[in-house]
């Protein structure tokens, strides 16, 4: 017998696999420019959406140029964990945050929110684009249309985004309903989220290369002789990656 959560997760993953190669590629050549151009990537997700942020910055394997916006509040280790619930309906965070981070208008910004009903995260959006940022969205299409918002005008993360990347992922995004009861576990939209992000990871750095330009990629700190190539790329960025 196999594991339930794998034979939910798994077409659900393939899914996103068919379906989400062509906003992928557009991503990762946008993203492809803003390196290019020697600007940054910025991640922002609050609440457990959060971790997609972890997963892009400082890591083996992954995008130098990448700087999460971790806020106050809205990470996982708020305590009450309650507190995070509410503070992501907040009206009003978001400027402040994208003024704290120094994003400029010749960056990116990704939001995840697999919900895309959350005001702060829809805010970040809309105030980004506001400054002429351009936003990918990472979310769950078929969650998103199926609430209500909770932003004061009544939009969702998909509705003021420039690229929508959909997780594929079901309502409530746990997939496995548990006999006897009307409850469902085993969330996807981390796992599947990471898949992406780590696609598009790939895709910038190979649009890059082609391109002829270096791919600034961190090489595990647990690999022999990694040090000077991760020293050279974390000198060249390191008055703005705000974690160093």
């Amino acid at each position: 017998m196999s594991l339930a959560y794998f034979d939910h997760l798994m077409p659900i993953l393939q899914k996103a696999i068919e379906t989400q190669e062509g906003v992928l590629r557009a991503v990762a050549g946008k993203m492809a420019d803003v390196i290019a151009a020697d600007h940054i990537i910025y991640v922002f997700g609050a609440g457990h959406a959060g971790i997609i942020a972890e997963e892009m910055f400082y890591r083996a394997g992954g995008l130098v140029p990448v700087v999460p916006v971790f806020a106050p509040g809205l990470v996982t280790f708020t305590r009450p964990a309650t507190l995070e619930t509410e503070l992501e309906r907040l009206s009003g965070y978001a400027p402040l945050l994208l003024d704290a981070c120094k994003i400029s208008n010749h960056d990116l910004l990704i939001v995840h929110s697999n919900s895309g009903r959350n005001t702060v995260a829809i805010e970040m959006a809309e105030e980004a684009r506001r400054r002429g940022i351009p936003v990918v969205a990472l979310t769950s299409v078929a969650h998103s249309a199926s609430v209500s918002s909770r932003h004061p005008g009544g939009l969702k993360l998909m509705d003021v985004a420039d690229y929508v990347i959909d997780n594929c992922g079901v309502v409530g995004d746990a997939a496995v309903p548990l006999e006897g009861t009307d409850q469902y576990s085993g969330s996807t939209s981390t796992v599947v989220g990471a898949a992406l992000m780590n696609a598009l990871v790939v895709e910038t750095a190979r649009t890059l290369l082609a391109r002829g330009l270096d791919a600034p990629i961190f090489r595990s700190a647990n690999l022999d002789g990694s040090e000077r190539s991760n020293q050279r790329w974390m000198d060249h960025y390191s008055s703005r990656l705000l974690y160093l």
